[in-house]
């Protein structure tokens, strides 16, 4: 059962909420697409969706500017728990380390090569550990991956909000929120009515994208591999 995440009733009248899709180590497209946001920092919510790490050059930096942010706009900035720092968790603890490596868990480690040695700072672990699985504001529900149609959103488990694929997003009924997740990368930003999935595949070459709501405008920063 889920019980980690975090509600807010409702959404305030004239603020927005930015969702920013997977990451991945890509330091130069989350700074050049934060750039084009015309967010309202200290009332607009900034939410990332999760995978910061792994893949790109540059994981470390990416928690860095994630931290940054949550502390100077606490109650505005969100990130979520993804599949990659759920691996990069249990990495730390000695769990499952051919996993992490394999899904580029390489390049990670290399962000945190100091004069040849690996210095993973507690800040960082911590940060990992505590991250929520979900945070629901009004009538939308931001998650990573997705969530179970065969269940309500309070009965999700951990492996649900953060792997499901394509029993998720090809559902052919209707979500009762909004669901806005990342960890499927698609061509451009999937929008429909009930779930809006941001992940382009910055790290693939393709683009890092945030969504803003509720009026739906998608943001764009095309990245490079």
């Amino acid at each position: 059962m889920v019980s980690r995440g975090l509600t807010i009733e409702e959404l305030d009248s004239g603020t927005n909420i930015y969702a920013i899709g997977d990451i991945h180590g890509c330091l130069y497209a989350v700074e050049g697409l934060i750039e084009r946001l015309p967010v309202r920092w200290g009332r607009d919510f900034v939410i990332f969706l999760g995978d910061y790490i792994d893949r790109g050059p540059d994981s470390s930096r990416v928690l860095d500017l994630l931290l940054e942010l949550r502390s100077n706009y606490p109650n505005r900035v969100f990130a979520l728990k993804g599949n990659h720092e759920w691996m990069f968790e249990r990495f730390i603890k000695g769990i499952d380390v051919e996993v992490f490596l394999y899904n580029g868990g390489g390049e990670t480690l290399r962000s945190y090569r100091r004069d040849g040695r690996l210095a993973i700072p507690q800040e960082h672990i911590e940060f990992i550990n505590e991250l929520p699985l979900f945070v629901e504001i009004g009538s939308y529900f931001f998650v990573h991956a997705g969530v179970n149609p065969s269940k309500s959103l309070r009965e999700q488990s951990e492996e649900d909000l953060l792997w499901i694929r394509q029993s998720f997003y090809l559902y052919e009924g209707k979500f009762s929120k909004t669901i806005v997740f990342g960890h499927t990368p698609f061509p451009e930003v999937l929008l429909l009515e009930d779930r809006i999935g941001v992940d382009t595949g910055c790290v693939y070459g393709g683009k890092l994208s945030a969504v803003r709501l509720p009026d739906g405008e998608i943001f764009e920063y095309a990245c490079w591999r």
